[in-house]
């Protein structure tokens, strides 16, 4: 397990870069001279590059020494980091940051398989757990202080210590990551055929409607609070949910591999997103210690899901693990650009910010409806290979 941790720290980075930038956007771009809105664009397309990238090149390189391509994609991700930070235009940034999305994609969907297939089956949970809370704990913890130090150094300061961690982790995998196990090179109409594969499509699907409810809510969960009205400081309650997050994904791996049970916890884990989301406004609006306890749960929920995601993505095409698994990333960062979107959208035309917990938990449902309608078929296509091209091309 100690490989798995080197894959860990570039997961962490991965978490920090991806959602520092949204709380460094006001004083970014007031330092380069441009408005918000058009700031905004560097998540925008550092989230496209990610979710194009991670099938689609992980699938082409796929022939090739993983070992290899881990290490060639965190130094395109930590290169894109450092061109940022020293970037003098938006037109630059932009560039930028779609080189380090690219980057993050590829190392992301490789980087899980690779703890995957560095440890004994029965410990693969514990595994995709370690990289998956990597990713949560750049998020919970790195976010804030990036934010912090960005309000007292600048925001190229932010982006220097987010390269600085993308160098370290890169040298030590480049010291002691072993060779990993190559999975067979997939051709193009192989790739394209996992998105309609019926054991695989419907897993990635309930991944995109969680990350749609999760982790597009999270983006506007202090105007949510905010509105509110019983909660005081926002920031207690938004620690609340990154604390979650970090218990969630780390304890999800030992579960999944005591149970062996993925497809039931993934039920368990969706139902409480549902009710902890429909449940936020009103308990924020009293400041109840239950509206802490409500965000925990959600936390907790939103980032176990993916570790027993994962575990199936895996049993249900062992043949092409990278490809399903890049698959379901790509579906994790559209999910969150999508329900970003959206809810901004709603603002824009006047919703109160109470209802977005309420739309989120609706579309969470829809996420669990579709995982107990379609989880037996999948796995029945999975058994008898109804699936057809993407394992006869």
């Amino acid at each position: 397990m100690r490989k798995v941790w080197l894959l860990t720290l570039g997961a962490f980075t991965l978490g920090l870069d991806a959602y520092v930038m949204a709380g460094l956007l006001p004083v970014l771009a007031d330092d380069i001279g441009t408005r918000v809105s058009l700031a905004g664009q560097l998540v925008t397309v550092f989230t496209l590059a990610y979710a194009i990238s991670a099938p689609l090149v992980a699938g082409l390189l796929a022939g090739m020494r993983p070992r290899v391509l881990i290490l060639a994609a965190l130094a395109v991700f930590t290169l894109g980091n450092g061109v940022t930070a020293l970037a003098p235009s938006l037109g630059a940034l932009l560039a930028a940051r779609v080189v380090a999305g690219a980057g993050a994609g590829v190392y992301s969907a490789l980087s899980t398989a690779a703890a995957a297939a560095l440890v004994p089956e029965a410990r693969r949970g514990r595994a995709l757990a370690l990289v998956m809370g990597g990713m949560s704990a750049g998020t919970v913890l790195g976010v804030p202080i990036g934010v912090l130090l960005a309000e007292h150094t600048g925001w190229r300061t932010t982006m220097w210590l987010v390269t600085g961690l993308g160098v370290v982790a890169l040298g030590g995998l480049a010291a002691l990551l072993p060779p990993v196990p190559a999975e067979p090179a997939v051709p193009v109409r192989a790739r394209l055929a996992a998105i309609a594969d019926r054991a695989v499509a419907p897993v990635v699907a309930v991944s995109f409607l969680a990350a749609v409810a999760s982790l597009g809510l999270y983006t506007y969960l202090a105007p949510v609070l905010a509105a509110a009205g019983g909660v005081g400081e926002v920031a207690p309650y938004l620690w609340a949910w990154g604390v979650g997050g970090v218990l969630g994904s780390v304890l999800a791996g030992p579960l999944v591999d005591r149970t062996g049970r993925a497809g039931r916890l993934v039920g368990v884990v969706l139902a409480v997103i549902v009710v902890a989301q429909a449940l936020l406004p009103s308990l924020a609006s009293v400041a109840l210690p239950g509206a802490v306890a409500a965000l925990v749960a959600w936390g907790a929920a939103g980032w176990a899901l993916q570790v027993p995601q994962q575990h199936r993505l895996l049993a249900l095409r062992a043949d092409r693990g990278t490809v399903a698994l890049a698959l379901n990333n790509s579906a994790l960062y559209l999910g969150s650009a999508v329900g970003s979107a959206l809810g901004g959208l709603a603002l824009a035309v006047g919703a109160a910010p109470y209802v977005l917990p309420w739309a989120a938990a609706g579309v969470a449902a829809a996420g669990l409806a579709l995982h107990l309608a379609t989880g037996r078929r999948s796995r029945v296509a999975a058994r008898v290979g109804t699936l057809g091209s993407y394992e006869h091309s």
